[in-house]
């Protein structure tokens, strides 16, 4: 279902000629669910009738500066009684902007946060190994202890000191 309100919405912004400007404020849409617990509580209630939640999504994005597609996009998000699910339709969203446009994303597990040098040093080692366009998503697992976890599509590479242990674990298992 997300998958289709994402692809009628990246439809018709590409034939309005607004898709660029739709697709940053979809990325400021999933920032502003992320980052507001109040805003999240409103789009998951199904305490709140359909006219109330319509008329306050859109004083919400009203006031964050939105632009009139995306308003109206959520409005019929909204009568559809659909809002608990938009986040997931601007992740989709994202996804099929990604991938119209060739972008792979690479999801990256860390143990500590990544610096810029090695960010600039895993991307060139992505380019390398074919993936021409990449966004790098990094995610903060302290329990991997060292190293990385990079996943691509289907593909996972996995250096982290975790997994290291893990099958010295297992080989010693087996030669005892």
């Amino acid at each position: 279902m997300a998958a289709r309100y994402a692809a009628a919405l990246y439809a018709l912004s590409d034939e309005n000629r607004v898709l660029d400007t739709v697709v940053y404020q979809m990325e400021n849409l999933g920032r502003l669910i992320d980052g507001s617990s109040d805003f999240r509580r409103l789009l998951a209630s199904p305490l709140i009738d359909v006219k109330t939640a319509t008329s306050a999504t859109q004083a919400v994005l009203w006031n964050e500066g939105f632009g009139k597609e995306v308003r109206d996009f959520v409005g019929v998000i909204s009568v559809n009684r659909r809002l608990n699910a938009l986040r997931d339709i601007v992740s989709a969203f994202a996804a099929l902007v990604a991938e119209r446009r060739g972008i792979v994303t690479a999801h990256v597990a860390s143990a500590h946060p990544l610096s810029d040098l090695q960010r600039q040093q895993l991307r060139a080692r992505l380019i390398e190994a074919g993936y021409s366009n990449v966004n790098i998503d990094e995610r903060i697992e302290p329990d991997l202890l060292g190293g990385l976890v990079i996943r691509i599509g289907a593909r996972m590479y996995d250096t982290s000191l975790k997994s290291q242990l893990q099958r010295l674990q297992y080989a010693m298992k087996g030669a005892a």
